[in-house]
This record gives C-alpha cells, structure tokens and sequence, in this order.
C-alpha cells in the first residue's frame, strides 16, 4: 500500500479548469489499478491531496435539485456567479474566495475500502482544525459534512462535502469556510436544506483568519488521520 500523497495546493482556479485537472489525475488512478488487474502486476496508485479556492461558483450533485438555485442567468451574472451540474454525490453548494476547498484523489486501497468511513475521516480533520481554533464543532445525525450546535435549534453548517468514488478513487471532496462571503449562500437551498444556517470561521470569531495557516493545520490532520506520508 502506497501511503506517499502529494499535496498540491493550485491557488485560487476556475471550477471548470480544477474539474478538469481533478478528472485527469483521477483517470491515470483508475488506468493503473486497471493494467494492474489485467497484466497482474504491483505497480504502485498515486494520491493527491489537493487544496484550492474558487471564483464564486454554483455546483449541483448528480441527486441535486436544480430548483434548490434560487437565481437565473441574469442572477449569477450580477453576482459574477458561475453553475454546474457535476458527478459527485451531494445536492447544491456554494464555493468561493476565502473557502477551502480539498480534493483528495485517494487511491483508498492505499488506506482503508469503506467510504463511509472516508467521509468520516475528513469530517474529524474539520473538527480537529476548528478546535484548534476554539471552536467547538461535530456531526449532524443523517447529514455529512461539519456542524456547530449539531444537537439544538442554533445548528449551522461550517463545512460541506460531496465525494465521488469509483474502483476506490475518490475526487471531489469538501468545501470548507474560513473567511468565504455568506451573502452567497442565501441564492441557494444549501445542499437540500432549507432551516439550518451555514458559517465560516470569520463569523464564528469575529475576524479574519489567515487562511493558509488554517491550510496548513487542515492539511496535517488529514495526513495524521489517513497515516499518509505527504510529499
């Protein structure tokens, strides 16, 4: 099993361009796990950890309502907003600057095959980085993803996920707000649910966060969680 994961982190890129990236590094997994098979071979999967921010974007999952966006192409365009419908699980969110956005590309043959399991591992990387801060967050029975007062009426989302996996290689992943404009998540039902508010780490502390060292701690904790070796 091959723990070695490069981490990237590509700055702040188009939807459509880091789709396209994600798609490409997901392929060549898939394509040496099948000549592996076939020619019965040992030759070692890669893994990414990827960070990155986007442009104010719209993505729908493939179970998404498409309804759950409450603006037309005249609305995103005044908002300087972009809409896809993408392959990942999940329903509509919402991504933009001063969001942290990972792309694990994860051969999980390399680490452990329960997807469930997976998703769990990077919600507690969130909530281990949110501590880190002071900030006290956990699950929502039914729901991925991370909460703040998961088990009252104040309950709000601080971190979204929607993963696709296929022979075990995951892409897609998580959405997570550090300093990201909140504004934007009132044009849209997020994720299917239309009572529970969503926050950032700005909102919760009252400050601007200096998101690269928040980077950097996220990342560790993921590498510590999934036993990785990051170069």
């Amino acid at each position: 099993m091959n723990k070695k994961t490069t981490f990237i982190d590509w700055g702040l890129v188009d939807y459509q361009e880091a789709w396209d990236r994600q798609e490409e590094l997901f392929a060549q997994t898939v394509a040496i796990k099948n000549a592996n098979r076939i020619n019965n071979t040992e030759e070692p999967t890669p893994n990414f950890l990827i960070f990155t921010e986007h442009p104010h974007v719209y993505t729908l999952g493939k179970s998404g309502h498409e309804e759950y966006l409450l603006l037309d192409e005249a609305g995103l365009k005044e908002k300087e907003a972009t809409f896809y419908k993408i392959n990942r699980g999940g329903d509509i969110t919402y991504h933009g600057p001063g969001q942290i956005v990972g792309y694990p590309i994860l051969d999980l043959d390399n680490f452990f095959t329960d997807i469930h399991l997976y998703l769990r591992t990077l919600e507690e990387a969130i909530i281990l980085t949110l501590a880190d801060y002071g900030i006290a967050a956990g699950r929502y029975p039914g729901y991925t993803g991370v909460w703040l007062d998961a088990d009252n009426e104040k309950a709000r989302k601080i971190c979204a996920m929607g993963v696709r996996a296929s022979r075990w290689v995951t892409m897609h992943g998580f959405a997570f707000n550090v300093n990201a404009d909140l504004g934007y998540f009132g044009h849209i039902v997020p994720c299917g649910i239309d009572d529970k508010d969503v926050t950032s780490m700005e909102r919760e502390l009252g400050r601007k966060l200096d998101i690269n060292e928040v980077k950097d701690k996220l990342k560790h904790h993921i590498a510590s969680l999934f036993a990785m070796e990051l170069v």
